[in-house]
């Protein structure tokens, strides 16, 4: 996953994703929850819940094409707290 890891700037502009700039809006809003609060011992699970769910409906509505959804599935198993 690369937790804290900077990407160069043209990297998202130039993605073909269509969920790009909501994967860039999770993974920024994660790394700032983990290097701000998380390693301090702030450890709100609540954090960059709407990043989430936001990237995780656009992964859907895009993977079910190319057979993908499994994952989306998987994590669902691991996570039965989530809301799908």
């Amino acid at each position: 996953m690369g937790l804290l890891k900077k990407k160069d700037s043209t990297s998202a502009s130039s993605s073909t994703s269509p969920c790009a700039d909501l994967r860039n809006a999770y993974h920024n809003c994660f790394n700032r929850w983990y290097s701000e609060k998380f390693v301090k011992g702030q450890c709100d699970k609540e954090e960059c819940v709407a990043e989430w769910d936001k990237y995780r409906h656009c992964l859907s509505e895009n993977l079910d094409g190319k057979l993908l959804t499994r994952m989306l599935e998987v994590d669902g198993e691991l996570n039965p707290t989530k809301q799908s």
